[in-house]
């Protein structure tokens, strides 16, 4: 119902502010300058704040710190001695896909004029608890190996059920061609993952 809400809020905002523009004093007037809504909507941030529903924020306030805690679990790996070089290899790629993805979703929650932290937050799929990330960060060589490729599975797959999520419902293009991004690379790594866990 608060997403169905928010999604209503936001068009009407939209259709109050384009009837603002084009006929300030009157309610009759609009039919008269159809020309002056569209100059006036390709100055205007509205539309462009305007172009994506509550899913859209939604993904991107939930992918924000799931993202995060995937890139604290690979730097936790990062620093240990003595793991296999594929896994450290594997780590590096998800600091350098997901670390940039964080950026460019905060700067979409900014242009839409959207809060970049849920309000009240909400549960994301495959997070890690405090006590999952503490002991990954006491374990040492190869039980630290299989823990963090135990976790980063679990967090992936939280990962592509979201992402999924976002393709299915999203509206803004750029936020459902990161979810459709998300849920390939992801699904690879999963893969990779389970393959390197199978060896150890």
């Amino acid at each position: 119902m608060k997403k169905t809400l928010t999604i209503s809020a936001t068009a009407l905002a939209a259709v109050i502010a384009l009837a603002g523009c084009s006929t300030p004093g009157s309610s009759g007037g609009s039919s008269s300058t159809p020309g002056m809504d569209h100059s006036t909507m390709g100055s205007s941030a509205a539309p462009a704040a305007a172009d994506h529903n509550g899913s859209d924020t939604m993904f991107a306030q939930g992918m924000i710190p799931h993202h995060a805690q995937a890139v604290e679990m690979s730097d936790i790996i990062l620093k240990k001695q003595g793991i296999e070089a594929r896994i450290t290899a594997l780590a590096t790629k998800i600091k350098a896909a997901q670390a940039p993805e964080i950026d460019k979703m905060t700067g979409w929650l900014e242009d839409w004029n959207e809060p970049t932290q849920a309000p009240g937050g909400h549960s994301m799929t495959g997070m890690m608890s405090g006590e999952d990330l503490t002991k990954l960060d006491t374990a040492q060589s190869n039980d630290a190996a299989k823990l963090f490729l135990s976790q980063m599975i679990e967090h992936h797959e939280g990962a592509v059920e979201m992402a999924n999520a976002q393709v299915r419902s999203g509206k803004n293009a750029e936020a459902v061609q990161l979810g459709k991004d998300i849920t390939a690379s992801q699904t690879d790594e999963i893969k990779e993952m389970k393959e390197l866990l199978a060896g150890l």
